[in-house]
């Protein structure tokens, strides 16, 4: 039989060490640092600019660190600051005071995309589901909780490939400001206890391949959170969308494959 800690020692573990609920929303700020909107040729929002992803897209820490990039796909990192709810926000209308009351803390996390899909996407005038929400598409750390981080405008996000710096710039170039996010996405719906909003990505966003690694993270006053840490490796997808099994069953249709299944 597997050990267990005894109950009472579980009660102090989570008042001491609180951890928010899993999220069932995972928002996602667009176009919120003015160097990310230039490289990529976008224009800048008059309001904040956000779409999401599926919460089964995220790629947890304790699990497997792989995320799985399927055939064809130009793959591409944006780092990002997460902020993590405690209560939940509907039509709020706080400021930077009021923060600490709403927010558990943050968490870093990694906006996967499929560039190419997203591109064909943008020239239909479709949404951005299939570039965003692939499976192992958001890569986040542990949660970091509020204390840890005092001023979330004023803290460094970075992001390495194969121990090659990309991104490194400050949460304090964001365009729209956290209250300013949950003020417009909470006037559209609620967010509640566990929820993610992830704030938008700096500049130098870019293309990973399979066997790459991608670390990164978040410093507050120079020194690297532990707690903020992400490592992940890049490796082909084998089934699923976009594999050759996946076009196989899309020319010939799933009764067919069943039947040659069933032959052989």
């Amino acid at each position: 039989m597997r050990p267990t800690a005894p109950r009472h020692l579980v009660a102090q573990i989570k008042k001491h060490f609180p951890s928010p609920p899993a999220p069932r929303t995972i928002v996602c700020i667009g176009r919120n640092y003015a160097d990310h909107i230039a490289e990529l040729g976008n224009t800048r929002p008059a309001e904040p600019l956000f779409f999401l992803k599926p919460v089964r897209s995220l790629l947890l820490p304790q699990f497997h660190p792989l995320v799985l990039m399927p055939k064809g796909c130009d793959l591409h990192y944006e780092v990002e600051l997460a902020v993590v709810l405690g209560k939940q926000v509907d039509e709020w209308k706080g400021g930077l005071r009021d923060l600490e009351n709403v927010v558990a803390g943050y968490k870093v996390a990694i906006d996967m995309t499929a560039r190419n899909y997203q591109s064909a996407a943008k020239e239909k005038g479709l949404p951005w589901a299939l570039a965003k929400g692939l499976k192992s598409f958001c890569p986040i750390s542990r949660f970091i909780p509020i204390k840890d981080i005092p001023d979330p405008h004023n803290v460094q996000l970075h992001l390495e490939v194969n121990g090659e710096k990309r991104q490194e710039d400050f949460t304090s170039l964001m365009l729209f400001d956290i209250p300013r996010l949950l003020r417009h996405v909470s006037s559209v719906m609620p967010l509640g206890p566990g929820d993610l909003l992830l704030t938008g990505t700096p500049k130098g966003a870019g293309r990973v391949m399979p066997g790459d690694k991608i670390t990164a993270g978040v410093r507050v006053d120079g020194q690297e959170l532990d707690l903020g840490k992400i490592k992940v490796k890049i490796v082909e997808r084998v089934g699923g969308y976009g594999s050759d099994q996946d076009k196989e069953v899309i020319e010939k249709g799933p009764e067919a494959i069943k039947k040659e299944a069933t032959m052989e």
